[in-house]
């Protein structure tokens, strides 16, 4: 079935925020089938129109949908932001929030480098730690295996039964 394009935008309003409703209930309460409205929001976005899920609210928001605001609100000054924020039923708080999160996925590298280098030198210790109990252990094995040599030689020099 072929829908017009006014019909088309008006549901997709009601996917967008403020109203942030979800495709079941927008199946349900337009007559519209989930896959034609999963595929009216597939296109939207490959549009870049911000469409999050609606089920959840912003916290819900896939990280595509949070980068999307990021960059509308990038240029926007403190006011316009604010209004923008009302429009898309979101906090300038979030907004902050997930701008710093994009802020730090740039330095995904750096960041990893240092997690990697605090567990290598975790292990580096454990492994010296390792290797120091093994030393002692092989020791105290030594030792053992002597202990019993010279036991098994002072019986054979002493003839001494091994009952006793």
């Amino acid at each position: 079935m072929r829908y017009s394009p006014e019909r088309k935008e008006s549901v997709l309003k009601k996917m967008m925020p403020p109203h942030n409703r979800s495709i079941n209930q927008l199946a349900k309460e337009e007559g519209i089938s989930e896959a034609t409205l999963y595929n009216w929001r597939n296109e939207a976005r490959s549009k870049g129109i911000l469409l999050p899920d609606g089920d959840t609210g912003p916290e819900g928001w896939t990280a595509r949908d949070k980068f999307a605001a990021v960059l509308e609100t990038a240029s926007l000054n403190e006011e316009e932001t604010a209004e923008y924020c009302r429009r898309k039923g979101i906090y300038p708080d979030q907004l902050r929030v997930w701008r710093k999160a994009c802020e730090a996925a740039n330095d995904w590298d750096k960041q990893a480098g240092i997690k990697l280098k605090s567990e290598q030198k975790t292990n580096r210790k454990r492994i010296k730690d390792l290797e120091k109990e093994l030393q002692r252990k092989e020791k105290a094995l030594a030792e053992a295996a002597a202990l019993l040599v010279l036991q098994k030689k002072v019986q054979a020099i002493w003839e001494v039964p091994e009952d006793e």
